[in-house]
């Protein structure tokens, strides 16, 4: 398996639509990704997702954007889903700590699922909250701490 890496960091200033793909993202300790409308005191401050998990759909939808499954971060390299809940994650400046492992989509509304008859969100996904605060964009490298 290749080096991990951040593949694209995408945000959305309100819940329950897609998120879009930017240069960079700021995260901060114990609220999340500036700017983003999931950010908050709670214990899914920052969403991640595998590319490897997306590209088992990529048959059914080719064009699949980042941001699609409304991660704030998606990952290559790393199976995060097999990840321990308290693994932390160092990506540039900033640590994660996952805290959750998949989640329910939106009560059925879930475009993807809609389309596809499956989304890997609620099985590979993973959220996070955040320890330090710093700077994620795309090629940064993420570091496994246990």
């Amino acid at each position: 398996m290749n080096e991990p890496t951040v593949k694209a960091v995408c945000l959305s200033e309100k819940k329950g639509t897609v998120k879009t793909s930017v240069p960079q993202i700021c995260v901060k300790e114990n609220y999340g990704v500036k700017g983003d409308a999931h950010a908050g005191d709670e214990i899914k401050q920052v969403s991640l997702l595998a590319d490897e998990s997306v590209e088992k759909l990529r048959d059914k939808i080719p064009n699949i954007t980042f941001g699609a499954f409304a991660e704030n971060i998606l990952t290559s390299g790393i199976s995060l889903f097999t990840l321990p809940i308290g693994t932390k994650l160092c990506i540039g400046e900033a640590v994660l700590e996952i805290k959750q492992i998949g989640k329910e989509c939106n009560h059925g509304a879930c475009n993807i699922k809609q389309q596809t008859g499956d989304c890997c969100m609620p099985r590979e996904g993973i959220f996070t909250k955040v320890l330090k605060s710093g700077v994620i964009k795309p090629g940064d490298v993420i570091t496994v701490e246990n």
